[in-house]
């Protein structure tokens, strides 16, 4: 099954906003730090404290956050906020990622590939929106 939920991206503080939420919200809180995940060899010791990966689920309520980690992006308003498709099938991801990729910014396009939690890919699309994509392990990229 295919979900889709809001993405947030923090800089730096990831962490203490899931957090505040968590304690607003209730529910379950997951945390990942880079320095807890092999990509922390690809990343300078500094930006290992960061959160590559937050979710937090409260009945209905659900979504999931990170640390701004792009080497030469800059985040500001209206770049922080994106769409989460995850907990799908990597022909479902490549379906949805290639459709969703006609006009957009080649150059704010990660295509789909093989990360140590599974596919990971991202895209801004012809109208400007933030798509993150992550699923499963098995596949051909």
């Amino acid at each position: 099954m295919i979900n889709l939920t809001p993405f947030l991206l923090f800089d730096g503080n990831c962490a203490e906003a899931m957090m505040f939420y968590h304690e607003c919200l209730g529910g379950e809180l997951t945390l990942t730090k880079l320095g807890d995940t092999p990509m922390k060899e690809q990343m300078p010791p500094e930006q290992h404290n960061k959160v590559v990966h937050a979710h937090l689920e409260s009945g209905t309520i659900e979504f999931s956050a990170t640390d701004w980690l792009h080497p030469t992006r800059i985040p500001k308003q209206g770049n922080t906020v994106g769409l989460y498709i995850n907990d799908a099938k990597y022909s479902e991801l490549r379906t949805i990622f290639d459709k969703l990729s006609v006009g957009a910014d080649k150059e704010l396009l990660n295509d789909l590939r093989k990360m140590p939690f599974g596919t990971y890919g991202h895209l801004v699309d012809k109208y400007g929106v933030q798509w993150f994509f992550q699923g499963d392990k098995a596949h051909k990229a």
